[in-house]
């Protein structure tokens, strides 16, 4: 093939057949974890956001998001970004295209990232992983796409050693809380202006100055984006029943390192343990590294969850079409919570008793209506329109 024809034939992207079932089904519904998690920031103004004073079902209800869904979220769509990328490189190779034109692609669609999330933070959400991923991408196709066998060992090498610092955090916290004098410190939560700002002007040039910092402070999951590397170039996710010990193994190990891990700040997010103010900061510390845990362990669930599934039913086919339509989804939920959450629009989240409990219903109610969307473009046999967009500047207008 010469290299005219090789730079058409990889102008397209992943066609449905070739997609599998197991990376499609977890971003579907871990999309429910990321609105769980940041509509809970948006209502609270905060991050983590949660009621540091809660009362009643309150309680509970912070115990399961510091458990399950803050920090939990967002390591599962970093192993499937990295994922990704061998898999848009692989079959633009299997297209007959030159390793040059694959990195063209590959840039071009991080660079196109990189947009995307300057434009969601400043128009909608300061919490965007867009441009992150879009940084993290252009590094992963710089340094570790090409790479060999031997030097990606050293991605589960490091989560090796991930496991020996939470595990020695733990015992740090555990510790404490035995012979600590006690407190009634709150988990240190960090206020963020653009999510409190009276009016859309203010917010969105609070945005401007904060997306950049939060860009920076979430770039360290390239660790986690290189597990994914990792796991494609073994095609973990394409035949999950070959790996079937190993996802199990996953599984357990991950949620059980997560869970355990983030047990510590849900006590006290839930008003059950008393700590001070030094011991609290520890605490959270450890929810931070132990959730990027999840990432792998969540994935690794829907995986096993497709091995069973022969032909995907009503519930997992909407929650794939979600999946294949994740970009939308996640773009969707920041216009969601800017219309129904900010003060200065319907700010519906501190006009009822209770907001943590109201956010959670509009949280799951918005991700239901995703859902619902993706099911019906999918029988359409449409793309979303922000995957639309992304793929047209990342292959052009014929894509």
């Amino acid at each position: 093939m010469n290299v005219d024809t090789a730079a058409r034939t990889s102008r397209g992207p992943v066609r449905r057949a070739e997609r599998a079932l197991a990376p499609d089904l977890a971003r579907g519904a871990m999309l429910l974890i990321i609105a769980l998690a940041n509509v809970a920031g948006v209502v609270f103004a905060g991050e983590p956001g949660l009621d540091t004073a809660p009362e009643g079902a309150d309680r509970g209800l912070n115990f399961l998001l510091l458990t399950l869904v803050h920090a939990r979220g967002y390591p599962v769509f970093a192993v499937m970004f990295g994922y990704g990328i061998v898999q848009l490189a692989r079959r633009q190779d299997e297209l007959g295209a030159t390793p040059k034109q694959v990195r063209s692609v590959l840039m071009r669609r991080n660079l196109w990232l990189v947009v995307f999330g300057f434009l969601h933070a400043a128009l909608l959400y300061y919490g965007d992983f867009l441009g992150a991923y879009g940084l993290v991408g252009i590094v992963t196709t710089l340094l570790l796409l090409r790479r060999g066998d031997k030097f990606h060992r050293i991605a589960p090498a490091l989560w090796a050693l991930s496991a020996v610092e939470a595990l020695v955090l733990s015992a740090i916290v555990v510790r404490r809380i035995l012979a600590g004098p006690g407190g009634a410190a709150p988990l240190p939560v960090s206020h963020i202006d653009s999510l409190g700002a009276p009016g859309y002007v203010a917010s969105l040039l609070d945005r401007l100055g904060e997306w950049p910092m939060h860009t920076l402070t979430v770039l360290p999951f390239i660790m986690i984006t290189w597990l994914g590397v990792w796991a494609a170039r073994r095609r973990i996710l394409e035949a999950p029943a070959t790996h079937k010990t190993l996802l199990r193994w996953t599984a357990v190990v991950g949620l059980g390192v997560a869970i355990a891990g983030g047990l510590p700040a849900a006590l006290v997010g839930a008003g059950w343990l008393r700590v001070d103010e030094s011991t609290a900061g520890l605490i959270l510390q450890l929810h931070g590294v132990s959730g990027m845990f999840a990432g792998p362990g969540y994935v690794a669930v829907f995986a096993l969850i497709a091995i069973r599934v022969a032909r995907p039913g009503p519930i997992v086919g909407a929650l794939s079409a979600l999946g294949r339509r994740s970009l939308s989804g996640y773009l969707f939920q920041s216009v969601a919570w800017l219309i129904l959450l900010a003060p200065f629009t319907l700010g519906l989240g501190h006009r009822f008793h209770s907001p943590t409990v109201t956010g959670l219903i509009i949280a799951v109610a918005v991700w239901l209506a995703t859902v619902l969307l993706a099911r019906l473009l999918d029988k359409r046999k449409q793309a979303g329109p922000a995957e639309t967009v992304l793929r047209r500047l990342t292959y052009g207008p014929r894509a």
